[in-house]
This record gives structure tokens, sequence and C-alpha cells, in this order.
């Protein structure tokens, strides 16, 4: 059993009314049906997924998803692909590109650890000097490193330009025993949160024309492609509808967040339940408004404010420890109020645990605590 802080003991099986606040709050149930329903789209998609673990930095969740069918999860940073793996996850792509020697030590000092649990460790590349240290970090490695090849498709981060620039990577992959090409990283951010289903779809078009651009370019020069992975939980239909995907890396799907809520939906993509909530209360009232324990501190407020759960009330900045509430009828001192964050990810960073409620947020009762196993997990 985890060591628990004292307001968290003895907490299972209490009802929601005893979570002290301010708190972040799974709801089980929806989230399993949100598990459930991705599981599914994939299988019937035939296509793998690898969800994006640095959502949710759990290793409980991870494995939870691996259960469910994933092949595995992504992670952005080195430690959090350790925090995952101590807590026995034991197939981890690292989508981002790691160039510290010291790093660069630790990715090789886990892929071996990995391997010896039958597990495996992949890790993007998108420069020719990031192979050379990779390969030279992995020398005498007496397993193969998985590595894949980005190509920027519209996020403007990192990735190599689609197209014949991938083949000299690829080629110089080849060159070191250690290093195995996996395939290509294909991942546009920045789709995820177009607004309209319009933009979207135009968007993923020219990724999925980058992607076979680049495939026909290193098959041109004699290099198979094992794997095009990539999509997020915006766009990720179009993607598995492309034919070039064999992999989505879709994560926020499992609780979903306000920020995606503002999307257009598309009607031919499954659709997703908020599941992830800040519990807060109402610690001062007046005619205007409430005030209510749950500032920046509790919630990311990177893609906005989060949204009032079930009333037609607005929330406004209070600053570090507080939220402004506005609307009508104001709860009343000492009531609940549930948020719906504005961006998941960096939300559940800024807490150590989730706690698990089934049976709903107002009647429910708590079933479990889950360890953010990699919070604060940045190099």
């Amino acid at each position: 059993m985890m060591d628990l802080p004292a307001h968290l003991t003895g907490l299972i099986g209490q009802a929601v009314g005893a979570i002290d606040t301010p708190a972040l709050v799974i709801d089980l149930d929806a989230m399993e049906r949100n598990l459930a329903t991705m599981a599914a789209f994939a299988r019937q998609h035939q296509v793998r997924l690898r969800p994006h673990a640095k959502m949710h930095k759990s290793a409980t969740l991870a494995r939870l998803q691996m259960a469910a069918g994933a092949v595995g999860v992504c992670v952005q940073k080195t430690a959090e692909a350790e925090a995952l793996a101590a807590h026995g996850v034991s197939n981890i792509y690292i989508s981002n590109q790691v160039i510290a020697p010291a790093k660069l030590k630790r990715v090789v000092a886990l892929a071996q650890q990995l391997a010896a649990l039958n597990g495996q460790l992949a890790i993007a590349v998108d420069s020719l000097e990031g192979i050379t240290r990779l390969a030279a970090a992995a020398h005498g490695l007496s397993v193969h490193l998985h590595v894949l090849v980005e190509i920027d498709v519209g996020q403007a981060r990192c990735g190599v330009h689609p197209g014949p620039a991938a083949v000299a990577l690829v080629q110089t992959i080849a060159r070191h025993p250690q290093l195995q090409f996996a395939g290509l990283q294909a991942y546009h951010g920045r789709a995820q949160h177009f607004r309209t289903l319009a933009e979207r779809r135009t968007a993923i078009e020219q990724v999925v024309s980058d992607v076979r651009r680049t495939v026909a370019a290193l098959q041109a020069a004699g290099h198979a492609v094992p794997l095009v992975t990539g999509a997020g939980s915006g766009t990720f239909l179009l993607e598995a509808a492309s034919g070039v995907y064999g992999e989505l890396q879709a994560g926020s799907y499992l609780f979903m967040d306000r920020d995606y809520a503002s999307n257009e939906p598309d009607p031919a993509q499954p659709q997703f339940e908020h599941a992830l909530f800040v519990k807060s209360q109402v610690i001062s009232a007046c005619a205007s408004h409430a005030v209510v324990d749950a500032g920046h501190k509790s919630h990311a407020i990177d893609s906005g404010l989060p949204a009032v759960h079930g009333r037609a009330l607005d929330y406004a900045n209070g600053g570090d420890e507080h939220g402004i509430v506005r609307g009508k009828p104001l709860p009343a001192l000492g009531e609940t109020v549930w948020l719906i964050p504005g961006h998941c990810d960096p939300t559940v960073n800024l807490h150590d645990h989730l706690i698990g409620v089934r049976g709903g947020l107002q009647h429910g009762t708590v079933e479990q605590i889950i360890r953010v196993d990699a919070r604060g997990a940045l190099t």
C-alpha cells in the first residue's frame, strides 16, 4: 500500500463528500467507458493504440490501457519513462528528442532493463547529430534500440522536413548495429485543437500527404517503413482512415478536458465523456459571486480556465488559491463546485494523487487512490 498523506488515509469506501478540497478526481465509470470506446475503435480499424502517458503520468492507468489492448505507451521525457518502468510498464516509446549524453546513458540503461523483462524501449530522432550521440551511448548494447524518425507535419516544433530529408537519417541509423529503424513519428499537435472540423480535416490531409511523400522517398532509397505513428484525441479518426498510419497516440480521450470540449465534434469520430474533475468548495460568498478554494495551483491554465460542471456558472481568475464563480443561482457557502480543467496533462502534473470515484460525482464512493508516478519527471 502506498504511503498516503493524512487527508487521504482511510478515504477508500467513503462517500464523495469526504474528499477534501481541492482534489483531482476521476469518475471511474466515465473513464472506463472512454477506455472501452477507444480500444474498440482501434480494433475495428485495425490500428495499434499507444496512448500518451504524459497525460496521466500514472503506471496504474498505463497498465489499465495496455490490459484493454494498447501495445504500450508514449512519454515525452526520459524521467517519465523511468518512473513508469519502475512500476511495471514494459513497452515505452519516448516520442521526443534526447540529446544530452547523461540522459542518453539513462535511455540505454532503461532499454536494457525493459529488454530483460521482455519489454521494449523506442525513441524518436530528428537529426544526424542526435543519431550519432544515441549510437555512441548504445555502443556495445546487447539489444537493439528501436528508433523512429520524426518528421515535422505541421507542428513546427521538432522533426526533419518531410520527404527526402528523412532518407539521410534512416541511412545513418542503418549504419549502426545497435540501432534499428522502427518507423516514422508524424504528429500534428496543433491540429488537435483546431476548432472546426473543416480545419482539422484540411490539416490532416496535408499531414497524410507529407507522410506519403516521406514513405515514398524512403522506399525509393531501399528502406521499408515498418510503422507510421502519431495522431491525437482531436483527429485520430482521420489518421486511422488514411491507410498510412499503423498506430495512434491519442491520450486525452481517457479524461477529456474543457479545451477538447470546445472543438466542433466530428460525427464520425467516437465521442468521449469528461472523466477528470477538480473538486472545489465555496469558501466565501456574497451577492455578486462565490469564491472556491481551487485556484491556479490546482489546475493548469495554458489552455484557458476550467469550466463549471453541470451548472450555469462561469469560473474566473481568482489567483493561485481562489476561483471566482459567477452566475445564477450562486452556490452557497460550503457547497461543492466541480470544475473541468482546461488542459488535463499539466493539471495532473500539479497533483500527487488522483482520487477514483465509482457511482458518480454526486452519490459515488471512493474506490481507488492512484499515484501520479511521473509527477515532476521533467528530465
